[in-house]
């Protein structure tokens, strides 16, 4: 007897080639990169350390306006200079949100830790405050003019009495760090550090500042 060799209808190899096609593809669409141009979203998310307990009972209401910020910063691209007098941003790296707004609830968090206010509100209304915090970011990039690249952050922020409508203080805070390596993801490491030293600072100020106000109803 003499062995034939079956060959496969035309069906059966219909059904091996789109197989082979539906594989290649799921492997190119696993291999395919991400396009260069995809944004690479980054998150302010510092938390303050402690600072010294209050030694009376807070009563103060603290409102904390909404932080506002320096043309060139009011943006949610990430700054960076690489010669004096010129900034510049990066073109993929970005914030999610303007370094002021994401600056607000760390604000909230900060002073609610400090224990010296009986509430800390955000400035949208609906709560009487005694005093106001104003904040203004008026620098945050990242400087390669030095190496390492190091963050600069500057805040300038006052104290509100709002009973009087009294300036009560201000202060500028300026905080450098370092980053730990010469890119984006350093820089954004660096500023997070710089932001906790800022609100760590910023927090001790409302504290001592608003240390003399009287509140508007004492409950």
């Amino acid at each position: 007897m003499i062995a034939t060799r079956s060959t496969p209808s035309a069906h059966v190899r219909h059904a091996i080639a789109a197989g082979a096609l539906a594989a290649l593809a799921a492997a190119c669409s696993v291999m395919t990169p991400v396009p260069a141009d995809t944004p690479v979203l980054h998150v302010l998310d510092a938390k303050a350390g402690p600072i010294a307990a209050p030694v009376a009972k807070p009563v103060l209401v603290l409102e904390v306006g909404t932080p506002r910020a320096a043309p060139g910063f009011d943006t949610a691209a990430i700054a960076y200079v690489q010669k004096a007098y010129t900034l510049d941003y990066f073109a993929v790296h970005r914030w999610v949100e303007p370094p002021a707004q994401m600056l607000a609830p760390l604000l909230v968090r900060a002073l609610e830790g400090t224990g010296a206010f009986r509430t800390v509100v955000r400035g949208v209304g609906g709560v009487r405050a005694d005093v106001r915090l104003d904040t203004e970011v008026v620098r945050l990039q990242q400087s390669f003019l030095t190496r390492p690249s190091r963050v600069e952050l500057v805040l300038r922020t006052q104290l509100v009495d709002v009973g009087s409508r009294r300036v009560v203080a201000t202060r500028t805070i300026e905080v450098t760090r370092d980053a730990p390596t010469d890119d984006p993801e350093g820089g954004v490491v660096a500023a997070n550090a710089a932001v906790t030293r800022a609100l760590q600072e910023l927090a001790a100020f409302a504290v001592a500042a608003s240390a003399d106000v009287v509140p508007l109803a004492v409950p």
